[in-house]
């Protein structure tokens, strides 16, 4: 790399995580945009990097500015916040060597117009250079009312929980039945030397544990794999049992990875792939063209069933519903920053309205299968005993400890086991 694009990618490093830290924005949103602005894999593997190593450190590098700094900085220096933020992670959560991160950073903080601040820089990053930042709870990050919840719900699993999100998560991938077998596809693995394991009982499973960018994966652009958490694969599982040509609704199907496994899995399948984001369907077909299966899509708010419902009834429905996204913070850490408490009230009662209307879809004796990628029983296992009230018809069909721990009929895997995302299963059986 050289310095000036070591410079650039930690001026727009910087932007992004002021962005998401300080104005809201999403950082999967914000990689979106700014990513493909970079030529080099290289680079870009370093600013994505940075930027996730920026959020799981967020309390160390806030306590060491509350620390060091004489006074806190204001609104004004949001920016050079950002940059001291992206500094310290590449210093002591990257290892990156000193004197190329101290001084490219020193740099961007000129190119962002802060000549003015770059002594002040330098002599922060040199400080986290000699001692590395202070200590921290590992549930330091996460707002009070969330830590709280987490803690009611799992007393005794919450300190796991909350350690277990400030690591970085290992790259699962799903490879697809359809063009060959998981050991064939092992073995290109190992030939192009990315190591793999296979875990047993995720069947279309591997497990990269140095995670690499997708595209360098063999055969990716051609479908013969695609990048799925294990948690999330174990969804299939629970509908291998269905007939060929069995109907299945995918309920909010963005961004296709479950849909595309059902059809990977059994190409006679007939799947109506439904979301209430038109635009986010344009990438459910685009992940559908890339493994070569076909469904139907439809852009619906899926409670509103005379604008997408034929009326004929579904085999099968798999909800995995929006949620706090609690079970996958070391993904997507940025969730502790946007997530309120009056979004869980929001976000049950949408959890609730869409059991409702698929179970208004769903046949007699069809199975309706209930997921989260969450941890909190509000919106699990609570939301399920709820929805069990509503429909006396309801009846939870059993599933063994391989799923994680029973809760109300369901499994909860929390976040880290067999090295899986946080997630929530319930199947429930229309009577």
């Amino acid at each position: 790399m050289s310095g000036q694009a070591g410079v650039a990618v930690r001026v727009l490093a910087t932007r992004v995580v002021d962005a998401v830290m300080h104005r809201g924005r999403s950082l999967k949103a914000e990689l979106a945009n700014t990513l493909p602005r970079i030529d080099d894999a290289r680079d870009r593997a370093l600013l994505e990097a940075i930027c996730f190593a920026v959020l799981r450190s967020r309390a160390r590098s806030d306590a060491a500015l509350g620390q060091w700094m004489p006074r806190p900085l204001g609104p004004r220096d949001n920016e050079l916040k950002a940059l001291l933020h992206v500094g310290f992670a590449q210093l002591v959560v990257l290892g990156l060597p000193a004197h190329a991160a101290v001084s490219a950073t020193v740099e961007a903080v000129r190119v962002l117009g802060r000549a003015h601040q770059d002594k002040l820089v330098n002599a922060l990053l040199r400080r986290a250079q000699r001692e590395g930042l202070p200590a921290s709870a590992a549930d330091a990050a996460w707002p009070a009312w969330l830590r709280q919840q987490v803690r009611a719900d799992w007393p005794a699993e919450a300190d796991g929980i909350f350690a277990e999100s400030q690591h970085e998560a290992p790259l699962w991938v799903r490879v697809n039945r359809q063009h060959g077998g998981r050991e064939a596809y092992l073995q290109r693995l190992t030939e192009a030397g990315i190591p793999a394991e296979a875990p047993v009982g995720v069947p279309d499973a591997l497990l990269l544990r140095a995670p690499v960018p997708a595209t360098t994966l063999p055969g990716f652009a051609q479908g013969d794999v695609s990048v799925q958490d294990g948690a999330a694969q174990c969804v299939a599982d629970l509908l291998d049992a269905l007939p060929a040509g069995a109907r299945v609704l995918d309920m909010c199907a963005a961004p296709g990875g479950k849909a595309a496994h059902l059809l990977e899995r059994d190409p006679t399948r007939r799947v109506v792939a439904l979301d209430v984001d038109g635009r986010r369907l344009q990438r459910v077909q685009e992940t559908l063209d890339r493994v070569g299966v076909q469904a139907q899509l439809k852009a619906a708010d899926a409670a509103d069933l005379p604008a997408w419902w034929d009326g004929e009834p579904f085999d099968a429905v798999v909800l995995d519903a929006p949620c706090s996204a609690t079970g996958i913070v070391r993904r997507q850490p940025d969730v502790l920053l946007h997530r309120r408490a009056e979004d869980l009230d929001a976000l049950t009662r949408l959890q609730a309205r869409l059991l409702d209307a698929a179970w208004r879809v769903l046949r007699p004796g069809g199975r309706l299968v209930y997921t989260t990628c969450s941890v909190l029983r509000d919106e699990n296992a609570r939301q399920v005993d709820a929805f069990r009230a509503r429909h006396r018809d309801a009846e939870v069909d059993p599933l063994d400890d391989a799923w994680g721990r029973e809760d109300a009929g369901g499994r909860q895997r929390l976040p880290g086991e067999r090295d899986m995302d946080g997630f929530f299963y319930a199947v429930i059986r229309k009577a």
